[in-house]
């Protein structure tokens, strides 16, 4: 992606200076470059890895999208846009990023799951069923409810394909003239000439604004701000299944269950036609994204075997693959994006909190307007 010569450590790129430098190419970096080169910006994008990689929060073959958002009916209007971009991003790039399969949402009836979706659905007006226990048995048998359980599906519901919609977003600012440097570790961003300065591990660049999406490595990054930010390890499984077609995407939606306590489970359909993946939402440990502990071990995999045991019919407690990846979680899980004081001509984008990335296409266009036209971000967007 970087063909050309790279400016020596003490050198000053020699390129025009760029309007925006985005640090970090991962879901929130990748769709703002795209946003931001699709409005006429001359971007310089920084990858300390490349685009689609497996070292931070944007991996691991599928992500939910789902738009009756049982965390505020205030998401919802973002979600809809949202819809919109990554249906423009694979019309722009003919990739196959987002498919519908209604989702659904599985707990107690008055807990916070099922109750929160409802709220979003009826105030936004959005199509979705209640279903009780013998809908949820005849339809999708592949769950077993607990006496007081319901079901609500999310019709508008389905999974992103998170590796191949980063590349994607990367390839098409690319496309659109921005420069994307790869395998390029920032070490400094710095205030100068009413601009900002990116220091890199190929030399030192400018920009007249930088856009900071560095998920996990925000806080390494920028330590002088101070910032809430938490970072935690998660793990993510794929199970074999005795009958693949019963959990096709035709068959099977994307579901998140509420279990006791307020835990919650996550799946998806089989895209490899003989595993689900499963995962467990938060309760996991800190840590250092430079040290993280990459290696599964049986520990990690008890909840989520545990769970197809006792709450799925036809999950094996095989395990084909497991990964892990990160959140970055902010105090409240609101989305953070910030201009500190101190570093003028920066804004942070940060803290997904374990939700964000169905939000990346629509965080990257309200990203281009609020650094090109200095619009309001939405109240649903904590900025300080």
């Amino acid at each position: 992606m970087s063909g050309a010569h790279q400016p020596g450590p003490g050198q000053l790129g020699a390129d025009p200076r760029a309007d925006v430098a985005i640090v970090g190419l991962g879901a929130m970096g990748a769709l703002s470059a795209w946003r931001l080169a699709s409005r006429g910006a001359r971007v310089i994008g920084f990858e300390r890895f490349r685009p689609g990689h497996d070292r931070g929060s944007s991996h691991g073959d599928t992500r939910i999208f789902r738009t009756a958002y049982f965390e505020s009916p205030e998401y919802v209007p973002l979600l809809q846009r949202a819809h919109q971009l990554w249906r423009q991003l694979e019309q722009e790039t003919g990739a196959e990023l987002l498919t519908m399969t209604g989702g659904l949402a599985i707990g107690p009836a008055d807990g916070e799951l099922v109750s929160g979706v409802l709220r979003s659905a009826r105030e936004n007006q959005l199509p979705h069923r209640l279903f009780d226990p013998s809908e949820m048995n005849r339809l999708h048998p592949q769950h077993r409810l607990e006496p007081g359980d319901v079901a609500v599906r999310d019709e508008e519901a389905g999974f992103l394909r998170p590796e191949r919609a980063v590349a994607a977003a990367a390839a098409r600012a690319e496309a659109l003239g921005a420069r994307l440097m790869t395998d390029t570790e920032v070490t400094a961003i710095k205030a100068a000439d009413g601009g900002v300065i990116i220091e890199t591990s190929r030399g030192r660049f400018a920009a007249g604004r930088a856009l900071v999406a560095a998920g996990a490595w925000t806080s390494k990054l920028l330590p002088q701000l101070g910032l809430p930010l938490e970072v935690e390890r998660q793990v993510m499984a794929w199970l074999s299944v005795d009958d693949p077609d019963s959990f096709s995407p035709q068959r099977f939606p994307v579901f998140i269950r509420e279990l006791a306590g307020g835990r919650f489970r996550y799946g998806f359909p089989t895209t490899d036609g003989r595993s689900i993946k499963l995962a467990v939402h938060h309760e996991g440990t800190g840590a250092d994204p430079d040290s993280i502990d990459r290696e599964v071990e049986d520990a990690d995999l008890l909840p989520l075997r545990e769970f197809a045991r006792e709450k799925l019919r036809g999950v094996t407690g095989e395990v084909v693959d497991a990964r892990v990846c990160m959140y970055t979680n902010t105090p409240d899980e609101r989305f953070l994006a910030t201009s500190p004081i101190g570093l003028p001509g920066v804004t942070v984008l940060s803290a997904c909190s374990g939700h964000g990335f169905k939000f990346a296409s629509v965080l990257g266009e309200l990203m281009a307007d609020w650094i090109l036209d200095a619009r309001a971000l939405p109240a649903i967007i904590r900025t300080a």
